[in-house]
């Protein structure tokens, strides 16, 4: 028991607790562990970004174009961000839906590219933008600079 509590520690556990274990000290380790994380700094990437002729807002989610704004769904919005944090880099396909769904699977990954489609649609007034497969490894937002 000792040794799996070391071994624990050793690979990055904070904390342990061992059955039969107490309901009140279970919500106390909870309750210990959320005032630490909320403690912690907020990410600080970019909300709002030039994509070419395009300009998107994440926080409202919308996809603006010569004036003209399209409102995003929510996953088309998340998906659109991811893009846009790798501009002109691979985002990796796995590491993408994992981070929209919280899990890698088939579906998942059916659904993410369903997503990449309409964003390619949305995007095909601008020529100098476009979202181009990395074959089995994930996608780029290209934008040329204009």
């Amino acid at each position: 028991m000792k040794r799996d509590k070391l071994r624990g520690y050793a690979i990055g556990a904070e904390d342990y607790i061992t059955k039969p274990f107490d309901e009140e000290e279970l919500l106390c380790k909870i309750k210990v562990i959320l005032r630490r994380t909320a403690e912690l700094p907020r990410e600080t990437a970019p909300t709002q970004f030039s994509i070419g002729e395009y300009t998107f807002n994440y926080n409202l989610r919308e996809l603006c174009l010569r004036g003209k704004a399209r409102r995003l769904t929510e996953k088309e919005n998340e998906v659109l961000r991811l893009l846009c944090l790798h501009q002109n880099q691979i985002l990796r396909r796995e590491e993408a839906v994992e981070r929209i769904y919280g899990q890698y699977d088939y579906f998942h990954g059916r659904n993410f590219d369903v997503f990449i489609s309409r964003l390619r649609k949305f995007l095909s007034q601008d020529s100098d933008v476009a979202i181009e497969n990395v074959f089995k490894v994930g996608f780029i937002l290209k934008v040329e600079a204009g």
